[in-house]
């Protein structure tokens, strides 16, 4: 490299020619005299003084004016002691303007609604019934379907406009009334093959444009949406408000029968939205000249206008010749009766629910009278007796399931009648949980003698147990045990890994692992014949999530005789893993201390070994990533105290089990690393045979593992970090072999890497890690077979032949931080030391030759950096030429004697080259020469105030 840099040398210019000529001289330093001049000053602090933990104490000043003038006669102060204070509170009062006008703006619109409500539910409804909200989610999740759902949409035409302003009320209305009727002259558009994903965004994206659209005072199109989300073409023709209610048309369609429990959900989301924005609207015309209505209003209350508004909404759902959509559509404005007559819901509701009579299919019929009690409690919690009937009305025609024209659509569909009848259990649920809420004892009662004459059907009993209050089951739980033993388990089967399943949590909560052990020992003896586990997945693993769940002490969780085998049913490797995943994720939120326990070890690396060989080419990084941690958090929580061979020997056994997990193999190195450094802190220095031959085994464990790394800067950052633990445990021809690799490898560092999907210039990345290994090669001795710094002569040679970005000054940066290295290495004792290592100021002691040597090195480099300079000038980069002059005199006032005249006179060059062509940071070199003037100050810098004054500052004015 020398011969190369001196040839380049040669051509430069002569000022670059008599720079390069001169020598390179080292300030001598005192390190442990420079960093007490570096400390803070100490300052004693009298009790009573400020503390920033003290509480602060404002001073308030009231000044009240009078006139123009103001008046301090009047003026008051007072003084307060605030803890906690925020200085934009005290201008606002502690409130936000903006939430001031909204709730200006909302009170009108909600105070009226929601107060009202409020005080007629809450003496019926408490915080401990369960509102249907809460059930919306399950059932999308559990009826799914993976057949092509379509959906008619039925596309109105735009006559219909609205009034202007200036119009009465009524009239707007008729006219409105009017405009629905010209949606008959719309046309059919059919959505055919939506998935069930396709469906739902939908249904949900058109209930949104339903509500913006009544925002914006536009009812047609929203009733228009209301009819494209779900209409169904029937052979009827579309009249007025008739043309609304088709939304609820597709509630009587069962072609996808397995998907209709979703299918309820979705359009009754619309059909609630719709009712509450008719009902507001309505109670909106009741205010618009008053003030707001008392929360029990009466008819007395209500407007002409309002009612006749409510009326036609009324009279327009009874010209609705289907049932069904008729139906629905009354149920869901069925509040609105309060602003016609008192006795409205009440009389509504029994006709509603003779309504439901006329519908033929029990599916569809049921779910009917679930939307029934669902609107009925919320409108009217207090009314029970219209709840009862459904549920009884339901029981008289409950057989019509079995009837040949259900039987002959689920041999269509293919559907067997234990999935069929799954179907009705959201329904039936729903009834029978509003029927129970706070109902007496006595209602039990007579449901299970309405169950026993329907042959104690097991539909009807899990969903009977499900809905009334526990104590209630308790009590007449050997009477429910003798009903389910008779009831007819075909059409829905008494299962055992269901009733498992329930079972296992009792167990865990109270009881030993003794009878834990008992329950998963009969789970495995019924599930294992025939493979039966292969249909209960599910069913397992919520039995070992439950387990994992109240086990936190994993010993004793795998002291647990048949947990293991339980684990041997998961056969489907996509649900092992799962499994696995979360055996472990339960393994690091509850694990606290090491272990080494032997049973407990051996077991959860097989679960990770299960994790691990699930890893392939398709694999993604994420899940690798997730699957690495969950490894690593077990290679941590490993200890064997003091035996360190059984340390490492875990670690290589986990090297061989996870090998294609790089972050695995990352943490094991530096396990043990770790490993290395504790063997030499319990030995406190005294290296035996033993303990050295331990080490080197540490040493050749991270050896042999970082070539099989992929990311090139992993495998620089642990060789380096490998040969400062070898270094360390004066392993010294294994540290060298760790540096030697390191540098071998600085040459195959690509242009660019990836980074999180992004690709970046690694030159940032190598800047920082070559200045890492140059702290760490100040303490490295020489080979004394290789010649004087034979490391960092090898490291040059690879900077000068890398190949670097085009227009980059990193090579320059690193080359001044050669220089750095360099002058330290010339200091008689160096800043820092490696325990029972030598480093070069011991082994040299100063020899001439040695500095010598550092300082043909470091003329060497000031060649190249000015030869850089050089051409930065000439290719008008002058700017980055103004910088680097700039870092290069920094770094000779640091580290240069510049009592040295030819050192003294290359910064001065320096100085006034970064200055030459206007690009220098003037405040950088103001604070650069007051720093100057503060060390000239001192007596063994005193020769600095001579450079002050040659160190012009030039303006750029």
């Amino acid at each position: 490299m020398a011969k190369r840099i001196s040839k380049c040398c040669r051509r430069n210019n002569h000022m670059t020619k008599k720079m390069a000529s001169r020598q390179w001289y080292s300030r001598e330093r005192h390190y442990v005299e420079e960093l007490e001049l570096c400390r803070l000053e100490r300052m004693a602090v009298e009790y009573g003084d400020y503390h920033p933990l003290k509480v602060i104490i404002v001073t308030e000043s009231r000044f009240k004016k009078v006139g123009h003038k103001e008046s301090t006669s009047s003026s008051s102060s007072s003084c307060s002691s605030i803890s906690n204070v925020d200085p934009l509170s005290g201008i606002l009062d502690g409130t936000d303007p903006l939430s001031m006008f909204a709730a200006t703006a909302e009170q009108v619109s909600t105070s009226t609604d929601s107060s009202r409500k409020k005080c007629q539910k809450e003496d019926y409804l408490g915080s401990d019934f369960e509102p249907w909200s809460s059930k919306r989610g399950e059932i999308l999740a559990r009826y799914t379907t993976t057949e092509k759902l379509s959906i008619n949409l039925f596309l109105g035409s735009e006559r219909g406009k609205p009034t202007t302003s200036g119009s009465a009320v009524s009239e707007k209305v008729r006219t409105r009334l009017e405009a629905l009727d010209d949606l008959e002259e719309g046309s059919q558009k059919e959505l055919l093959n939506l998935t069930q994903q396709d469906y739902i965004s939908r249904i949900d994206e058109l209930n949104q444009s339903l509500k913006d659209a009544w925002a914006s005072d536009q009812k047609v199109k929203a009733l228009k949406i209301v009819i494209q989300s779900v209409r169904i073409s029937f052979p009827s023709r579309h009249d007025g408000l008739e043309v609304c209610g088709t939304c609820s048309k597709l509630l009587s369609d069962t072609t996808v029968i397995r998907f209709y429990p979703s299918k309820f959900v979705l359009i009754t989301d619309i059909l609630d939205t719709f009712g509450k924005l008719v009902y507001e609207r309505i109670m909106s015309m009741c205010t618009d000249n008053q003030s707001a209505l008392p929360a029990n209003f009466t008819t007395d209350y209500v407007n002409d206008t309002a009612k006749e508004t409510c009326l036609n909404w009324f009279f327009k759902i009874a010209s609705i010749r289907e049932l069904v959509p008729r139906f629905y559509v009354e149920v869901a404005i069925l509040e609105c009766n309060k602003f016609l007559s008192e006795t409205g819901i009440s009389e509504s509701l029994p006709r509603l629910t003779s309504m439901i009579k006329g519908i033929g299919d029990p599916l569809v019929s049921v779910y009917a009278r679930a939307y029934l009690c669902r609107v009925g409690m919320e409108v009217a919690p207090h009314l029970k007796d219209n709840l009862n009937q459904n549920f009884f009305d339901f029981l008289l025609t409950f057989k019509q399931i079995h009837s040949d024209v259900v039987q002959n659509q689920l041999v269509i569909q293919a559907v067997e009648i234990p999935i069929y009848l799954t179907l009705y259990s959201p329904a039936i649920d729903w009834m029978l949980r509003c029927i129970s809420y706070r109902a007496p004892e006595t209602l039990l009662t007579e449901m299970m003698e309405r169950c026993r004459k329907l042959g104690n059907n097991a539909l009807l009993l899990n969903s009977v147990m499900s809905a009334f209050r526990a104590e209630f089951i308790a009590a007449r739980s050997m009477d429910f045990i003798g009903m389910i033993k008779e009831c007819d388990e075909s059409g829905f089967p008494k299962d055992y890994i269901n009733c498992a399943e329930a079972w296992i949590d009792y167990t865990c909560k109270h009881f030993s692992k003794r009878e834990v052990n008992t329950i998963l020992a009969d789970v495995i003896k019924h599930m294992t014949p025939d493979r039966a586990f292969e249909d209960a997945y599910t069913q397992l693993q919520s039995i070992i999530t439950t387990v994992i769940a109240h086990f936190h002490d994993f010993a004793v969780l795998f002291y647990v005789e048949k947990f293991l085998p339980f684990l041997d049913m998961f056969q489907k490797e996509s649900v092992r893993v799962e499994v696995c995943k979360s055996i472990m994720e339960a393994f690091n939120r509850n694990q606290q201390e090491a272990t080494k326990d032997p049973v407990m070890l051996n077991a959860l690396l097989h679960v990770c070994k299960t994790m691990h060989d699930s890893v392939n080419a398709l694999t993604l990084e994420d899940e690798k990533r997730m699957l690495a941690h969950h490894i690593n958090v077990l290679v941590r929580m490993v200890s064997f105290g003091r035996d360190f061979e059984q340390q490492l020997s875990f670690y290589v056994e986990a090297r061989a089990m996870f090998c294609n997990l790089e972050p695995v193999l990352v943490q094991l190195i530096h396990s043990v690393n770790h490993l290395a450094m504790e063997t030499k802190k319990v030995m406190k220095g005294n290296h035996s045979r033993k303990t050295a031959s331990f080490v080197r085994a540490c040493v050749a464990f991270c050896f042999i593992t970082i070539p099989s790394l992929t990311s090139i800067f992993t495998r620089l950052n642990l060789y380096l970090h490998s040969g400062q633990v070898a270094l360390a445990n004066q392993c010294l021809s294994q540290a060298d072999a760790f540096f030697k690799a390191a540098v071998s490898l600085v040459a195959d560092v690509p242009k660019t890497i990836v980074i999180d999907g992004k690709i970046r210039s690694s030159e940032a990345f190598l800047l920082e890690f070559l200045s890492n290994f140059f702290s760490t090669l100040l303490v490295v001795p020489d080979h004394p077979e290789q010649g004087v710094l034979s490391l960092v002569r090898g490291l040059l040679n690879v900077i000068e032949d890398y190949a670097w970005e085009d227009n980059s000054d990193d090579k320059i940066w690193i080359y001044s931080s050669v220089l750095h290295l360099l002058a330290a290495l010339c200091q008689e004792s160096y800043l820092y030391h490696i325990d029972k290592v030598d480093s070069n100021d011991n082994l040299y002691g100063g020899d001439a030759k040695f500095l010598m040597e550092i300082g043909k090195l470091c003329d060497t480099l000031i060649g190249q950096i000015l030869e850089h300079l050089k051409a930065l000038g000439k290719e008008n980069t002058l700017k980055r030429q103004s910088s680097l002059a700039l870092l290069f005199f920094n770094s000779i006032l640091a580290h240069g004697d510049l009592r040295n005249n030819k050192l003294n006179q290359l910064a001065i060059n320096l100085w006034n080259l970064s200055q030459k062509h206007g690009y220098s940071d003037t405040k950088t070199m103001i604070k650069t020469l007051e720093y100057i003037n503060r060390r000239s100050k001192k007596s063994e810098s005193s020769h600095l105030s001579e450079l002050a004054i040659r160190l012009p500052l030039q303006s750029r004015t």
